[in-house]
C-alpha cells in the first residue's frame, strides 16, 4: 500500500499516520500537508527519519501540484484530512473553508479518477448532520445532511462531491463521518486543550452560554482504528458513522478536567479551578448546534469497530500528555492564535 495522507500535519491526520506506521509495516505513505496554523512538524518528528514516510509541503486545492504528486507515486489509496475544521472561524471567514474543503477535495477526487487510485477516503464530520434535540434518536448515515455553519456546509458538499464522484465515474470512495475526538496534539483552540492550557496558566475558562451543548467523545486513536479498517475492508459509495457512544455536555466535560488536574497536582496549580470557569455569550448563535449523537451499528456489523477507551480514561491520558508536553504546546501558538482568541473569547 502507497498511501496519500492529506493534512497529515494536523491533529488527526499526525495520530493516524503514526498509528499505520506502526501497525503496517510494509505500507509507505507520503503526506502531504500546507501547513497552516493548525499543521506543525513537529506532530510527526518522532516518525520524520522512517524511510517509509515522506512529507511534502503544499496545498491540496494546488491542481497543478496534485496531479504531478500522483502520476510520480502513484497512490495505492488516498485518505483526505486535509480541512479547515473550526466552526468559530468559519464564521468569522468561510471562505478558506471553501477554498479548501470544497475545492481542495475535488482536486483530490478529479487526481484519484485520473490515476486510478483503489481507495478514497474522505473524512467527515457528524456535524453535516446538524443538531439533535434532547431526546432524537442518534444520527444514522441515512440522516439528512442539514449543516448549521459555513464550516459544516462546506463539509457536507465534500460528502456530495465524493458521492458524485462514485455514481458519475465510479471512483471508489468512501466517507467516514466521526464525533468529537480529543487525545494528544490537538490544537489548542479546541474544548479540550484550551482548558487544559488556561487551567495552567490560572485563565479563565470560557464556556458558551451555560455549557448545555452535548457532544459525543471519540478518542483519537480508536478513529484512527475505524478509518483505518474502513480504508481496507470498507465499501465503495458507503458513509460509515464513528461514535464513541459518550455524550456530555460541555460544561461536564470542563468539570472533569479541572477534577483531574486538582488530582494530579502540577506545580503552581491555581485553586479551586472550577472558580475560574466563566459563562460567555455565544458567538456561534443559531449555528451552535445542541447535541451530536451517532449510530454506529453499521461499522460495528459489517466491520466489527466498536471504541476500546472509555472517556475517563481517554481524559486522563489527554490531560497527562498536555502536561508532559507543555512545550509543545507553547510553540504552536502564534501569534495569530492570540488574536484570534481575542475575537472569540474577548
Amino acid at each position: 500500500m502507497k498511501l496519500l495522507v492529506t493534512g497529515g500535519c494536523g491533529f488527526i491526520g499526525s495520530n493516524f499516520i503514526r498509528y499505520v506506521l506502526k501497525v503496517h509495516p510494509d505500507w509507505e505513505i507520503v503526506n502531504l500537508d500546507k501547513l497552516t496554523y493548525a499543521g506543525n512538524l513537529k506532530n510527526l518528528k518522532d516518525v520524520e527519519g522512517n524511510p517509509r514516510y515522506r512529507f511534502v509541503k503544499g496545498d491540496i486545492a494546488d491542481r497543478n501540484l496534485v496531479h504531478a504528486l500522483f502520476a510520480e507515486e502513484k497512490f495505492t489509496a488516498v485518505v483526505n484530512f486535509a480541512a479547515e475544521s473550526h466552526v468559530d472561524r468559519s464564521i468569522l471567514d468561510p471562505a478558506p473553508f471553501i477554498e479548501t474543503n470544497v475545492k481542495g477535495t475535488q482536486v483530490l477526487l478529479e487526481a484519484a479518477r485520473a490515476h486510478g487510485v483503489e481507495k478514497f477516503l474522505q473524512i467527515s464530520t457528524d456535524e453535516v448532520y446538524g443538531s439533535l434535540d434532547p431526546d432524537d434518536p442518534p444520527f444514522s448515515e441515512e440522516s439528512p445532511l442539514r449543516p448549521n455553519s459555513p464550516y459544516a456546509a462546506s463539509k457536507a458538499s465534500a460528502d456530495l462531491l465524493c458521492r458524485a464522484y462514485y455514481k458519475a465515474y465510479g471512483v471508489p470512495v468512501a466517507i467516514t463521518r466521526s464525533s468529537n475526538n480529543y487525545g494528544p496534539y490537538q490544537f489548542p483552540e479546541k474544548l479540550i486543550p484550551l482548558m487544559i492550557r488556561n487551567a495552567l496558566q490560572g485563565m479563565p475558562l470560557p464556556v458558551y452560554g451555560r455549557g448545555e451543548n452535548i457532544r459525543d467523545w471519540l478518542y483519537v486513536e480508536d478513529n484512527c482504528k475505524a478509518i483505518d479498517l474502513v480504508l481496507q475492508r470498507g465499501r465503495a459509495g458507503e458513509i460509515y458513522n464513528i461514535g464513541g457512544g459518550c455524550e456530555k455536555k460541555n460544561l461536564e466535560v470542563v468539570q472533569m478536567i479541572c477534577n483531574i488536574l486538582e488530582e494530579l497536582n502540577p506545580p503552581a496549580l491555581h485553586r479551586p479551578l472550577h472558580s475560574l470557569i466563566t459563562f460567555i455569550r455565544d458567538p456561534r448563535g443559531a449555528a451552535h448546534d445542541l447535541r451530536y449523537a451517532l449510530d454506529c451499528r453499521k461499522i460495528k456489523e459489517e466491520l466489527g469497530w466498536e471504541p476500546k477507551v472509555s472517556f475517563e480514561e481517554g481524559l486522563r491520558r489527554t490531560v497527562e500528555w498536555y502536561l508532559d508536553n507543555g512545550d509543545w504546546v507553547e510553540s504552536v501558538i502564534t501569534g495569530e492564535y492570540l488574536e484570534y482568541y481575542q475575537k472569540v473569547y474577548g
